[in-house]
């Protein structure tokens, strides 16, 4: 009856791979099937409870907020970096949105520039960048080099690409590698993208659950053309709340005042009650604090705990430094998958979970080539809230982890035994 009128930047675009193997997961569980978790990347873990308290403290405000987000908060947050990391923002150039994902799409929306993505990267920013009508290339990281871009592959790229503005997003600690930069390497990026003037959102969601609590932001080197993003998302486990945080330097208010004016005429304001409730969160009090040393002793237990089994599988991986990801590479067994009519990564995949019941993504949802055997898990399939709460009274070893993360400890072991098998 109508004809297929759609925006061309659209057009191929699909669901995003992260809810979507969500969501095959659930339909496969509502018919029965046991299946592991290891697609999306949720936090495991409750919202902690004096922030629960503060929602429900303010349910009933009902009001709408300023655009850029509640004073109070955004006075708390500009103190909380300043306090962390020795960033001085003001409240004005602090943004409110609905999750970082949509403050990071009205960010490329708004900027008139060329993004640049170390490959591997987070699912969303490339379909973003399409959608927004913006140029993106991807800089291949590799596996010896830990999946890190290296200062000299985006000087090679910034040289040889000199005509037109550049916005690189550098997501650390990584989804989907888990890996972090140090202190060195964070200045050597920073060196490169001042001399280039490239304009860095520095996507920190994870910056909080660096497993040994030593998180560094590149904002430290390069204050005047960092962007930190983060959110409630991954280290308050709050997800679902839709909270995001952009910190804008001085140098850059004209876009913080430009994002403001499109959330103006989109999602008007985030909810007011978690916007309270939000404050409480980033106070980091000494309740907070003890939830998070809980959180990052958990993730860095099991982390160990899988790299050593996927190590001694041959299946590669660089040791995770944080967040609650591995991408995962399978290129020891590449004769034999091929032999068994395994050509991707999508297909291995898709294999893995028709064989085992274990769900996680493939490597070029990520950004790295359709044959090569990468894909990323999750390591979240677990009860969190029981987790922390035996983490303040027992040790957290290998029989904990087997005890309270078993659907991530049987999940990784059945990885293991299908490719031992092939």
């Amino acid at each position: 009856m109508f004809e297929k009128c759609l925006n061309m930047n659209v057009a191929e675009l699909s669901l995003s791979a992260t809810l979507e193997i969500n969501e095959k997961s659930n339909e496969l569980i509502s018919k029965g099937v046991k299946v592991y978790k290891l697609g999306l990347g949720q936090s495991p873990f409750p919202v902690p409870t004096p922030v629960v308290e503060e929602l429900k403290r303010y349910a009933h405000v009902k009001d709408y907020l300023p655009v850029k987000g509640l004073e109070k908060l955004r006075e708390v947050i500009a103190s909380y970096y300043k306090k962390s990391q020795g960033l001085s923002f003001k409240p004005e150039n602090i943004l409110i949105g609905p999750g970082s994902k949509e403050l990071i799409f009205i960010a490329q929306l708004v900027l008139y520039s060329e993004l640049i993505l170390p490959s591997p990267s987070w699912v969303s920013y490339a379909p973003q960048a399409k959608i927004a009508a913006r140029k993106y290339t991807w800089i291949d990281t590799k596996e010896e080099s830990e999946w890190l871009l290296l200062p000299e592959q985006l000087e090679d790229y910034c040289k040889d690409h000199t005509f037109n503005q550049k916005t690189m997003i550098l997501n650390y600690p990584n989804n989907p590698t888990g890996k972090t930069y140090n202190e060195v390497q964070l200045k050597e990026l920073a060196e490169v993208c001042r001399k280039y003037e490239v304009i860095v959102i520095s996507d920190e969601i994870y910056g909080e659950l660096d497993h040994d609590g030593n998180h560094v932001s590149i904002a430290r080197f390069y204050p005047e053309g960092t962007i930190v993003s983060s959110g409630l998302s991954k280290w308050c486990g709050a997800g679902g709340w839709r909270l995001g945080t952009f910190a804008i330097p001085e140098s850059l208010s004209w876009l913080a005042d430009k994002m403001a004016s499109v959330a103006s005429e989109t999602f008007t304001s985030v909810s007011a009650p978690i916007q309270y409730a939000a404050i409480r969160a980033f106070d980091f009090d000494d309740e907070i604090v003890d939830y998070l040393e809980r959180s990052r002793e958990v993730l860095r237990t099991l982390s160990d705990f899988i790299h050593s089994k996927l190590t001694q599988a041959n299946i590669t991986t660089p040791k995770a430094d944080g967040a609650f990801y591995y991408l995962i590479n399978f290129s020891f067994y590449k004769d034999k998958l091929k032999g068994r009519g395994i050509r991707t990564s999508r297909e291995l995949c898709r294999r893995v979970l028709e064989d085992t019941g274990v769900a996680f993504l493939p490597g070029d949802d990520f950004g790295r080539p359709k044959d090569e055997f990468t894909a990323r898990i999750a390591y979240v399939d677990f009860d969190g809230e029981k987790a922390l709460e035996a983490a303040k009274k027992e040790s957290v070893d290998e029989d904990f982890i087997r005890k309270y993360c078993s659907n991530t400890v049987v999940a990784t072991e059945k990885i293991c035994d299908w490719v031992l098998s092939l």
